[in-house]
C-alpha cells in the first residue's frame, strides 16, 4: 500500500516518523561533507525543496537527534559507518527567514530578531553552566530579552560563542531562505536599509565567526557580490547551473515515474507537459516537488506550484518594464524562445534599469529555461505548462486593474490562440 501523502510538511523528522511519502536526498549529507567547503550557498526556485533537505541536515547533524537511527534506518545514508557514528554529534542552529515578509523595513528588522531570539530563548540552558560569569549570562539574557537593528549584526555570531564555549565543539549554521527579506525589500522600497543590515549579519556570522565549523545559506537567488557577499571570500556558490548536487533539489524524471507508478498513475506524458522542463546543472528532466506531491495526492493536473505564492516580485518586473520587456514576453506567452544576456548574480538595484537582469532573475527563480547559445548568451523561454498558466493568470489580472495603463499590451495577449491549453 503507498505512503500516505502529507501535503505542506516541510520537517523531515515528522515525516519519518509517521512514515510519509519521501523521496531518499539523504545522499546530499555525504557529498556536501566530503566537499568541505565551508560555507556553500544553494539556489533554487520555491518549493524545490530546500527547507526540507535543510531540515533533514539538523536531524543528522544536530545534538538534539542524537541518538535518532530512526530517522535515518533504511535511507541511503545509513548504509555508511562513518555516517551512522556522525549522526547527532554537532551544535546546530538551524534558522530561516521564509516568513520575513514584511511591507516597511522596520518591521523586517523585527520579524528577523524575533527569529533570532527565538533561537536564544531555545536555547536559555545554556547560561546555567558554570562556564560563565555574571556579565556574560547577562550579556546573554540582553539578547534573549530584544533584538534590535542596533546588535542583531552580531547576534548569530555571539550566539555561536555561547554555544562553543558550552560545547567545546564548532557550530554548524543552516540558513533557510536567506534572501527572501531582500526580495521582499526590492518589492517594497527599502532595497538599501535591508541589503546593508542583511549584508552585516552574514559577515558576521559566516566571514568573521571563529566559531564556525560550516554552514549551508539555501534561497531562490544569488544576490550579487558586490551587494552582499563583498566580504565573503569562503563561500561555494552553487546555483541553477552548477553540477554540485543538481539531483538533490528537485525530483528527477526517474524518481517522478518511479512515484506514480507506485501510486497507481499512467498519465506519465501529461505530467511531463505540465511539470517538466527544468535544468539544473546539465541535468534536465527536473520537476518541482510541490506540483508532483499534490498531483499524486489528488491525481489532477493543476497549477499548483504557481498558487504557491503571489508572485509580486515577478509581477513587478514584468509590469514596470519598458516596451521592449513587454514585447519579449509577449513571445514568450506564445510559446515562443528570445535570446537574452543571463547573469545569476542578481543586482537587485539595478533591476528598474537593466533589462538584462531582469530576465536573469526570471531564469533563477524557474520561470525562464535556458539553452546555451555562446558565452552568457541564452535561449529563454517559458519552463512549462504550469507556469505558462500562471503568467497567462498574471497578464488577465493587470488587464481587468489597468486597462489605460497595459491596454494595448495586454489585449495582444488576450487573442484565443494565446490562451489556448493543451
Amino acid at each position: 500500500m503507498p505512503k500516505s501523502i502529507a501535503i505542506g510538511s516541510q520537517c523531515f523528522s515528522d515525516m519519518r516518523q509517521e512514515n510519509c511519502f519521501l523521496i531518499d536526498k539523504t545522499m546530499f549529507i555525504k557529498d556536501w561533507w566530503e566537499n568541505k567547503d565551508s560555507v556553500t550557498l544553494i539556489t533554487r526556485p520555491r518549493r524545490f525543496g530546500k527547507t526540507l533537505n535543510m531540515d533533514m541536515m539538523n536531524c543528522f547533524f544536530s545534538k538534539e537527534y542524537k541518538n535518532r537511527a530512526d530517522l535515518f534506518e533504511g535511507l541511503k545514508i545509513w548504509e555508511y559507518e562513518e555516517y551512522r557514528k556522525m549522526q547527532g554529534t554537532y551544535p546546530v542552529i538551524f534558522l530561516s527567514f521564509a516568513g520575513v515578509k514584511d511591507i516597511t523595513y522596520s518591521k523586517a528588522v523585527l520579524s528577523i530578531g524575533k527569529k533570532i531570539r527565538e533561537l536564544y530563548l531555545r536555547m536559555k540552558s545554556i547560561i546555567k553552566s558554570n562556564k560563565f560569569d555574571e556579565i556574560e549570562k547577562e550579556e546573554y539574557r540582553s539578547y534573549m530579552k530584544e533584538i534590535t537593528e542596533d546588535n542583531i549584526s552580531d547576534s548569530l555570531n555571539v550566539l555561536c560563542r555561547y554555544i562553543y564555549q558550552r560545547t567545546g565543539k564548532k557550530i554548524i549554521i543552516f540558513l533557510d531562505e536567506y534572501d527572501a527579506p531582500l526580495q521582499e525589500a526590492y518589492v517594497n522600497g527599502y532595497w538599501d536599509e535591508m541589503s546593508q543590515l542583511m549584508r552585516n549579519l552574514l559577515n558576521n556570522t559566516f566571514k568573521t565567526n571563529e566559531y564556525l565549523s560550516r554552514a549551508i545559506l539555501t534561497g531562490i537567488t544569488r544576490v550579487s557580490k558586490e551587494s552582499m557577499f563583498s566580504d565573503l571570500n569562503n563561500l561555494r556558490i552553487c546555483t541553477m547551473s552548477s553540477e554540485e548536487y543538481s539531483e538533490y533539489f528537485g525530483f528527477t524524471e526517474d524518481e517522478v515515474f518511479e512515484s506514480m507508478q507506485e501510486y497507481g498513475y499512467t498519465n506519465k506524458d501529461e505530467v511531463k507537459y505540465w511539470y517538466d522542463g527544468f535544468k539544473i546543472g546539465n541535468k534536465t528532466g527536473m520537476y518541482n516537488p510541490w506540483s508532483i506531491i499534490n498531483f499524486l495526492k489528488t491525481g489532477k493536473l493543476e497549477p499548483y506550484w504557481s498558487n504557491t505564492s503571489s508572485n509580486s516580485l515577478a509581477g513587478k518586473l514584468l509590469k514596470e518594464g519598458d516596451a521592449e520587456q513587454k514585447q519579449d514576453f509577449e513571445k514568450l506567452l506564445r510559446g515562443e524562445t528570445i535570446s537574452k544576456e543571463i547573469d545569476e548574480d542578481i543586482v537587485f538595484n539595478q533591476l528598474d534599469e537593466d533589462s538584462n537582469a531582469v530576465w536573469s532573475l526570471l531564469a533563477s527563480s524557474g520561470y525562464l529555461k535556458t539553452n546555451s547559445i555562446e558565452d552568457e548568451t541564452y535561449e529563454l523561454e517559458i519552463v512549462n505548462h504550469e507556469v505558462m498558466r500562471m503568467f497567462r493568470k498574471l497578464v488577465k489580472g493587470w488587464f481587468s486593474k489597468n486597462r489605460q495603463q497595459y491596454g494595448s499590451f495586454i489585449r495582444s495577449l488576450l487573442k484565443d490562440d494565446v490562451y489556448s491549453s493543451k
